[in-house]
């Protein structure tokens, strides 16, 4: 369950309070009983530290399989396609240093 941090605009009361996110919002201060208790913002009570979450991270067994690199494009099989049209027809297919 949340902790909410509340405070009241009449007096300044501040108080924190654990409950269920269902639960009706409180209005009444304890100390002075005033209908000016408030919910307030505030930053999120974790931090995520290290170099990052990944796929492989919590899958079990151990294993440490990695995934794999992303390819650029002058591996990919279709940057290889246009430059293989391009080539001269040429009985060398154009692959040697005479062209």
């Amino acid at each position: 369950m949340p902790i909410y941090a509340y405070r009241c605009s009449a007096c300044g009361h501040a108080k924190d309070v654990l409950q269920k996110i269902s639960d009706p919002l409180l209005t009444t201060c304890p100390a002075c009983a005033a209908e000016a208790f408030t919910k307030q913002v505030t930053a999120a009570g974790f931090q995520l530290k290290g170099s990052g979450w990944y796929a492989t991270d919590f899958k079990g067994g151990g294993s440490s399989s990695a995934a794999p690199a992303p390819s650029t494009p002058a591996e990919s099989p279709t940057a290889a396609a246009p430059a293989a049209a391009a080539a001269p027809s040429t009985p060398c297919g154009g692959s040697c240093a005479c062209h």
